[in-house]
């Protein structure tokens, strides 16, 4: 008898947790299981605001993806996914095409830009390692020039982060502890930089509480950020953005847009055939595609929604690698025999970084955390996730532990 062939799309933290869980679960004999992955490495997404402000080094935030999966069980191909096929069963890659009989898909994000006026050519994302490395060096590179300049320009310090989510918020806690470290490298005035986030909607951080949200203000604004909500980005450039502000337009000259407010599930996902919901497969309480059982959809490509509140669930790691739980085991049963798991979230609480030794967060059902408290509980979360995926050893190896500063 044929061996199942598994395929695993993606190694983010769905795709490589649940790797890293069918390894344990299967045996060579079992099943064929191949993971592709576009790098060789693993890469901590919820880290990449500290790598893209120059307060972690992007080599911390990464491992080799062969240290975490046992080749023994598990082919790794390094490639790029260019087609799903749903109907004949087949992957496209850059380099070759996989046949399987279970398909699991965790092909991470990619940013949406709504369509906005030159914000995909002239703004910087923080999505991957790339990105993260590009923004660090562009910044870098402003202080640099900045006082090279006959004329210095004043755009070359204003630093423009446009949304006010997560990943804005804590990128803006990094730029801000990071900034006055290259005031003094480049012999800049403090006092020349600006760095100004701009939010469509009339707060930050959505959803969380209005106590956190206030003192995560404060705390922002007392390290220089400036905040303009309920303001539109009607077009970005070069050397400035537009902004809208009830119905009346700014121009803010800057050099650097970094775009953080808004994603979306993989484009290869739409275009597969798959009823989408938005770019996302609304999956069945198994993780399964509803009209192709032998797929399942995990991570920020899979839509489940949330019952209590009527809203989607929102992509995060920690409801991604519980995904990969469920997802592991659900495989083990069709290939071994057994019931299939049903998906609930169990929400263990979320902790925003505001930077160095500073955050907020909401932990154990509804005990709200400030300060270097928080900041602890989320170094917590982090190395909890390492653990999740390689063991004590990736914790010992690239955990955090400045728990005092």
């Amino acid at each position: 008898m044929n061996k199942p062939k598994i395929v695993i799309l993606g190694a983010g933290y769905a795709g490589l947790t649940t790797a890293a869980r069918l390894q344990k679960k299967l045996n060579e004999n079992d099943a064929d299981i191949t993971l592709v992955n576009k790098d060789h490495y693993h890469y901590e997404a919820t880290w990449l605001h500290e790598n893209a402000a120059g307060t972690l080094h992007h080599d911390r935030s990464r491992f080799e993806i062969k240290d975490i999966i046992n080749s023994a069980k598990i082919n790794f191909v390094k490639d790029t996914v260019t087609a799903i096929k749903p109907d004949d069963k087949k992957v496209e890659l850059i380099n070759g095409v996989l046949d399987y009989d279970y398909l699991i898909v965790g092909l991470g994000f990619e940013a949406a830009t709504f369509g906005i006026p030159g914000l995909y050519e002239n703004a910087f994302m923080i999505g991957n390692i790339d990105q993260a490395r590009l923004l660090r060096q562009h910044i870098e590179y402003q202080f640099a020039k900045f006082n090279n300049e006959t004329e210095p320009a004043q755009e070359r310090l204003n630093i423009v982060v446009g949304g006010g989510g997560f990943t804005g918020i804590e990128f803006l806690g990094e730029i801000a502890d990071r900034v006055p470290q290259l005031c003094k490298e480049y012999d800049v005035d403090r006092n020349k930089v600006r760095i100004i986030n701009v939010e469509a909607m009339d707060t930050i951080l959505p959803g969380f509480d209005p106590e956190l949200i206030e003192y995560a203000m404060n705390s922002l604004e007392a390290r220089g950020v400036e905040f303009k909500l309920g303001a539109f980005l009607k077009e970005c450039r070069e050397d400035g953005i537009t902004i809208e502000v009830n119905g009346e337009k700014e121009d803010i000259p800057t050099n650097t847009t970094v775009w953080a407010a808004g994603v979306k599930a993989n484009s290869l996902v739409e275009k597969s055939g798959l009823e989408h919901n938005r770019g996302k497969i609304e999956v069945d309480k198994y993780l399964r595609v509803p009209s192709h059982e032998e797929i399942f959809v995990i991570g920020d490509c899979a839509l489940i929604w949330n019952k209590e509140i009527d809203r989607p669930y929102p992509p995060t790691a920690q409801i991604a690698m519980q995904e990969a739980d469920v997802c592991a085991h659900n495989i083990k049963a069709l290939v071994k025999g057994g019931e299939q798991e049903e998906f609930e979230f169990n929400n263990m609480g979320t902790v925003a970084s505001l930077g160095h030794g500073d955050a907020i967060g909401v932990v154990m059902g509804d005990k709200k955390l400030f300060g270097w408290y928080a900041s602890v509980m989320k170094k917590v979360i982090d190395n909890r996730a390492l653990y999740k995926i390689g063991g004590l050893g990736l914790v010992l190896k690239k955990g955090k532990f400045n728990f005092l500063g």
